[in-house]
């Protein structure tokens, strides 16, 4: 019996499941409304799904959760998660008791780069930088087709580091939700190009010196680009010319890439959780 692979992607407007097979193929999916504000209500759609799943399939499958947000490495409960209803709830706890299983979860911005970093644009890279570009902004690390937590379970979370260099175009610093001023979600999220008139030119420059500083880091071989604003095309080209200045390196080999599974990564990289 081939074995299947169940992602789940928990949003704050939708729930989809997606099931593999495992050659990553697609063998059922499904996408429901999220029960806006109502924890409960979400488990158990959330284990309804799946068990919906494993019916039409008719066979047991392995099960991964990306979700907005990250599991506290001190309590084993919900932090940062834009869906408020999860804050200090114990998710996987409660989603293993519905399932009677182990399950696992991840920030849905690691999944996106886990999604990318195994069969996606990423897939012959052994250092995967996945960013998330749309209302907000996040990131997420691959080392190995494997996630790169960390011990705070906050690696990849460049949005809220401030704006690199800020120029005089930059200022005032802009303030952010998170408490601070010119973090980089504030410059490079959807919304904040909106502000800005849709100025794709000063975006391009502002994104390569916030990438600039992954790259001084990380030095990851693909940096892919997810969210709404991958689709803009002409970033792809313009953002690697600008941040040629602001790496620490006589060549920069790192690649910018636009995603191969779009808006599905996500929920490909949380059936991913379980390996391949």
């Amino acid at each position: 019996m081939l074995k299947v692979r169940i992602g789940v992607d928990l949003g704050g407007t939708k729930i989809e499941l997606l099931a593999l097979d495992d050659a990553g193929k697609e063998i059922f999916r499904k996408r429901v409304p999220t029960p806006r504000g109502e924890y409960a209500a979400t488990v158990k759609t959330v284990a309804g799904l799946v068990l919906e799943c494993e019916g039409a399939l008719e066979q047991p499958a392995t099960v991964g959760i990306g979700m907005p947000g990250a599991l506290s490495r001190v309590t084993g409960l919900v932090k940062n998660a834009n869906s408020t209803c999860l804050i200090g709830r114990d998710l996987k706890g409660d989603l293993e008791k519905a399932l009677a299983r182990e399950i696992r979860i991840e920030n849905d911005a690691n999944c996106f780069a886990l999604s990318e970093a195994v069969d996606g644009a990423g897939r012959d890279a052994r250092v995967v930088f996945g960013v998330i570009l749309g209302t907000g902004v996040g990131g997420g690390i691959v080392v190995d087709r494997q996630v790169l937590t960390g011990p705070n379970a906050i690696a990849g979370e460049w949005g809220h580091n401030p704006l690199p260099l800020p120029r005089t175009e930059d200022l005032p610093l802009p303030d952010c939700y998170c408490g601070r001023k010119g973090c980089i979600e504030t410059y490079l999220s959807g919304p904040a190009l909106e502000r800005d008139g849709g100025n794709v030119e000063r975006y391009a420059e502002r994104l390569a010196r916030a990438l600039a500083g992954v790259i001084n880091i990380l030095d990851p071989d693909a940096i892919v680009l997810g969210g709404g604003i991958s689709n803009i095309a002409r970033l792809y080209a313009d953002v690697p010319l600008h941040w040629r200045p602001y790496v620490f390196s006589d060549q920069v080999a790192t690649r910018l890439l636009p995603p191969v599974h779009g808006d599905s990564s996500g929920v490909r990289g949380a059936a991913w959780l379980w390996g391949r």
